[in-house]
């Protein structure tokens, strides 16, 4: 698991790590809805693409985040597993699949919504060979 939370005395604090950043993304993914289900409750059964940009790679990390948030509603899943791609050309662009299912109220107890993965708290860093980011989620 390469996450863990916060403190914070509103929201939802995240960090999220990995040897590769494509690595940290992913797992901020999983903290993220970590907090609105049990992500053990949620089948693979589909795939949904996600693209954003960014200037950097913390903005990135944010823009991510909330584009998996709009899909979520868009499509009426939740998703436990995610696979990303960046390229950097001009800025950062990211090329992902959300993967989950369908939700279903009866199988998936909720626990918090999250609205927003937000820029307040973000920092990035690479130290000791892991990649870093941090952020806030407003709850």
């Amino acid at each position: 698991m390469g996450y863990k939370y916060l403190e914070h005395e509103a929201d939802v604090g995240i960090q999220a790590f990995g040897n590769t950043v494509k690595k940290a993304f992913e797992d901020g993914a999983k903290a993220m809805f970590n907090v609105m289900i049990d992500l053990d409750q949620v089948e693979h059964k589909k795939e949904v693409e996600i693209n954003c940009k960014a200037d950097n790679l913390p903005a990135l990390f944010i823009e991510w985040l909330n584009e998996l948030l709009a899909q979520m509603d868009i499509s009426i899943m939740f998703f436990s597993d995610f696979k990303v791609k960046i390229i950097e050309d001009k800025g950062f662009s990211l090329i992902g699949q959300a993967i989950g299912e369908k939700i279903n109220l009866d199988k998936h107890e909720t626990k918090t919504e999250v609205k927003a993965a937000t820029y307040s708290g973000l920092d990035y860093k690479y130290e000791g060979k892991q990649h870093y980011f941090e952020c806030l989620l407003d709850v």
